[in-house]
Parts: structure tokens; sequence; C-alpha cells
């Protein structure tokens, strides 16, 4: 059978033949393809003389027929900012209804009881399904650095006969039916400018020309065995390749210029995929999800409505912090909200005093509001900035002259940072667990031996941002035709040598030892001390022993950071062996730092 018999042959098990025009618009197909279909289907004994399904047919419906199903619910979700913050995004409501408690209904409805949920962010809100709906819940614990491919290739062995979907749909009818004929993949009418599929006069998905758009991808999509077994031989070759962590599991469908199976083309609107808060919104104004605090916190510091909110976009994650840029009568803002065990790493009440003190300075960007208990802060978005290019000299140059010009302000707080400190209290936070790194020992008592030399040397103590690598540099318009320079992200700024923050530029940007003499050299116009120096090499021994130990930590929570974590450490080491042959070649005398 082909497709289009098998529609028909789909509609007649639902409804009794009633004539050609009403099965033509059940099957979708038109008059001329239902004649010629029901000819077919009859000669091949598939129907009887009154068109009525023969034991033949039944055969395959059976053979054929759903058998379970999986549902990719691991993800963040991170354009549904600022939901996604509190709630998954399976748990969105519309109508009153968790999507993911509708989606399970609709399965049940039709005769699917096998429900495999793959589960990762806030896993814990999923355990009441296994007694509610009797579902199965399959753990993704890197669903924080991996795409749903890697989620279904945790399934795989679930996948015969089965239906495969996300959990962020809204069906206004039931898409699931008790039986299938073929393996297909749901798409709308319409057209979409992000997608790579477009359906051709077959009903084959196939690649749609490049900048031309697609149609879009609704993501449910039914594999009978034979496909089935093709996608799990695919995720099985391509899961664990570094290079196909951000992959969707659709491209373990891809055949050259098209996908193993057909287009199943359902209405615009009759299934809505739900990605930002303003879908949401418009789906059903009334969603309880629609309070975010977050949402309330914003219209109240705005003095706005929050309907009037909009424009809600998720902003690169950071290492500490989640940020989303939103609009709101015409001005664009950015709301920070901290990240996953940011309150045992940060002060938020010692950032908020920072934030004080340095407002009114053209140190920083337009804070109007910050929260000293739960760290939520509130900016004015910088249009047209950009970030400090550690490659490009004359950048980097500007970057030390502002950096050195905030140092001679003296500006002080009651809170120091302590390099030492910090990196056992970052070890600390691994509650007994042992470093990943097998020379760690060795490589900390090494960083320890420099304190005696540091502490000679740092004689001056003053407001240090900590955190002044090239990302927080901010090349700005100054509104003159001219740029200007700002200094963002103070969470950690705190009285400190001042040559810290040289030290966090050259680690964070990974300099080589010459790119680290050129930067030294730009603050430094009038020449460095050769001291100095050296105490600056110590300072990116030390801060690369301690973001390397902070990165240990986060990586518990789920959080991996890749290379960057990895250079931390061999800064550590490295220029640990760097900062001591330095100080053998001045040959026991006792520098000393203007």
């Amino acid at each position: 059978m082909n497709i289009q018999e098998c529609d028909i042959l789909c509609a007649l098990r639902t409804a009794p033949y009633a004539g050609q025009r009403p099965l033509a618009e059940a099957s979708g197909h038109s008059l001329g393809v239902v004649n010629r279909c029901l000819k077919r289907l009859t000669q091949a004994g598939y129907l009887d003389g009154q068109l009525q399904l023969t034991p033949r047919a039944h055969e395959e419906f059976a053979r054929r027929a759903p058998k379970n199903a999986v549902i990719l619910a691991a993800g963040y979700g991170l354009r549904m900012v600022p939901i996604n913050m509190e709630t998954p995004k399976a748990f969105l409501e519309v109508g009153g209804q968790p999507l993911i408690e509708r989606l399970i209904r609709q399965l049940h409805e039709a005769g699917i009881r096998d429900i495999t949920v793959v589960v990762g962010y806030m896993k814990e809100r999923f355990e009441y399904l296994i007694d509610d709906f009797g579902v199965r819940l399959v753990v993704n614990p890197d669903y924080a650095v991996k795409n749903n491919l890697h989620s279904l290739a945790l399934a795989a062995d679930r996948l015969s006969n089965s239906y495969i979907l996300p959990c962020d749909l809204w069906c206004a009818e039931n898409p699931f039916r008790s039986h299938e004929l073929y393996s297909w993949y749901m798409v709308s009418r319409g057209r979409d400018e992000d997608s790579a599929v477009r359906v051709n006069r077959k009903g084959e998905l196939v690649a749609a020309p490049e900048g031309g758009g697609g149609s879009p991808m609704v993501g449910i999509a039914y594999l009978l065995e034979e496909q089935a077994a093709q996608v799990r031989s695919r995720l099985a070759d391509m899961d664990g390749q570094r290079r196909n962590d951000r992959l969707f599991w659709e491209e373990a469908l891809r055949e050259k210029d098209k996908l193993a199976v057909s287009a199943r083309v359902v209405p615009a609107g009759r299934v809505v995929e739900i990605n930002t808060y303003e879908e949401l919104r418009e789906l059903d104004g009334h969603s309880g999800q629609l309070k975010s605090d977050k949402i309330q916190l914003i219209a109240r510091v705005l003095g706005a409505e929050p309907e009037e909110i909009g424009g809600i976009t998720a902003l690169k994650k950071g290492m500490t912090n989640r940020s989303f840029l939103f609009s709101c009568r015409g001005e664009k803002y950015i709301m920070r909200v901290p990240g996953e065990g940011t309150g045992r790493l940060i002060s938020r009440r010692e950032e908020a005093a920072v934030y004080s003190l340095i407002r009114g300075r053209g140190l920083c960007e337009d804070v109007l509001y910050i929260n000293p208990d739960s760290g939520y802060k509130i900016s004015r978005f910088l249009e047209g900035a950009r970030t400090c290019d550690p490659l490009n000299e004359a950048e980097t140059a500007a970057c030390m002259e502002k950096l050195r010009a905030f140092h001679r302000l003296g500006l002080k707080v009651d809170h120091e940072f302590d390099l030492f400190g910090r990196i056992d209290f970052y070890e600390s936070l691994w509650e007994g667990r042992p470093s990943a790194y097998r020379g760690y020992a060795q490589t900390k008592a090494a960083v320890l031996g420099l304190r005696p030399f540091i502490e000679s040397q740092a004689k001056e103590r003053v407001l240090t941002h900590i955190d002044a690598v090239p990302d927080n540099f901010l090349f700005c318009p100054d509104g003159g035709g001219g740029e200007q320079i700002l200094l963002i992200d103070w969470e950690y700024a705190a009285m400190q040598d001042p040559h810290v923050d040289i030290a966090m530029f050259c680690v964070y940007a990974m300099y080589d030892r010459a790119h680290v003499d050129r930067l030294v050299g730009q603050y430094f116009p009038e020449g460095c001390p050769a001291g100095t120096k050296i105490k600056i090499y110590c300072y990116i021994s030390v801060c690369g022993l301690l973001w390397s130990n902070w990165c240990e930590y986060k990586r518990s929570l789920g959080v991996e950071f890749g290379a960057y974590s990895l250079a931390q450490y061999r800064f550590a080491r490295d220029y640990c062996r760097i900062a001591e042959e330095e100080l053998a070649k001045l040959g026991g005398q006792e520098p000393c730092t203007p």
C-alpha cells in the first residue's frame, strides 16, 4: 500500500464508508485519489465489495498498531524564560491542565498505556506521574550539555511501533490513534523560516531550499518497527560523539536530502508547540504560569502592566546566572536571575553594596533594581554594545586603561575577597568528593607555596572587580558619536589587590605567556617592576586553581564548562612553575613593588 491508500484505509477504519466525498474530507485527499485508492484496495483484498475492511486489512492494522510512546521532557526549555526558572515546560498549564498530563491522557484515549518519559531538568517534579499515570521515567543526567538526540538514545530500546513526542505541545484534537499503517513525522501547513524540511508532492519530507524556509515541524512522529530499527542503529552510532551533543533526534531520521519517513500534515494551529512566555500568553491568557513572580516584579519596577512586557528572549546562559532580555513601552531591559547553587557562592548583600557605591561613576550599566536577598537584578539594555576581543590589542589596551582608572579611584567596601580562603571554600563544597585531577594535592600545595611572596608584594587593597574578564568589558555608544567602556557583572567585587583583575583577564582569555606579558605592559605603560610581574604570574596560578575548584563544584550540580575548566587547572600548574622560575632568576633578592 502507498501512503494515500493507507490514509483511505485508516479513514474507513474510523468510520464506515458513506460516500467518496466524506471519505475525501476525512482522508485529506482529492476525489480522484480516493476513487483510485478504493479500486486498488479492493483489488489487493483489503476491502470487500461493500468497501468494508477485510480480515487481511485487520491483520495489517494489528501488525502495525502502536505499542508505546516516548515523551522527551529532559531539557531546560531556555526559550521559556522566565517560567522555566520555576517549572519545567512539561508542566505549563493551558486551560488549567499541565501539557504533559493532557498528552498522556490523549495517548490513553488511543489505547497507549506503555509510556516512557525521559526526564532531566527538575526530574523530581515528574515522579508523581509514575503513580498517577503509570508511566516509566528514564533519567538523562546530561540534559544540561546534550540535546534530545541523547535523550531518545537513552530510551532507544523502547522504539518499535512507537510514538515519539516532545512534552511542550498542546493538541486541540487527539493526534494519536489506536491504528497506524506507516511511519510519519508531523508537520503543519504554512511556512517556517527556520524549518529545514518541506513536503513534496509525494508526501515526502525533503530538504527545504537554503534560506527559503520549509514546513513547520510539529515534533510528533510515529515509527513502525522497520524505521524504528534504523533509528535505533543511528542513535547508537551518533550518541556519544561530542559533535552530536547539540543535535535534535530528528537527525537520526535524515537520509541525505530527506527524512526516512513520510509527512503527516495537520492544519496550522491544530497542534501548538509552546516555546515562549508570549506563546503561552497568546494560547491561554489566564494560565497560572503567566503570574510569574519575575514578570510581576518587572511590572512593579517599571510601573507597567504585565501585558506591556514582551519580546522575552533568553540570553546566553552564563556561568553563574541566567538572564533574559525583554521590552516594555519601547525600551529594552535585562533581568538577571541567579543560577544553580549561587546562594552558596555569592553574597547578594555585598553585591548590592558594591552597586550602590559605583552608581553614577560611569563604571557600570544602568541598574534599575537589585534585590540583596534574591539577587534579582534589572538593568537597562545597552544597545549596540560589544564585548572586548582579547586578541585585539587596541581594545585590550583601552580595557586596561579603564581598569587602571577604576583602581585609582581607591574605592572601599566592608568585605574582602580572600583568594586562598575561596580555594578552600570551593573545595569544601565538594562534600568529601576527591578532585577529578589526579595530581590535585600536589598542585594545591605548590600554589599555596606562592602565598608568602604574594603577601610580601600585595601592599594595596582597593575595591577590585575580581571577574574583570574580556566578556565583562563592554564597548558601548556614548551618545555623542564615540564609545565608552563599561564593566558589568560585579558579583564578586570586593577589597583585594587590584592586580588580581589583570590575572583574571589573562586566565579567562586563556592567554599564553606572550599575551600575558603584553597585557601587563598595557596596564603599566610606564613599565612594570619585576616583582609586580612575578606577583601577577602568582595570581594567575592562584586564580586558576580557585576557578578550577569552582568548576568542579558546579559540575556536581550538572553544569559543565568544557575546555574552560580544564584550562583553569592548567593555569594553576603552569604559572606556578613560571613564577618559581622567575623568582629563582631574581637570585634571592627581595623584590620591591613601588
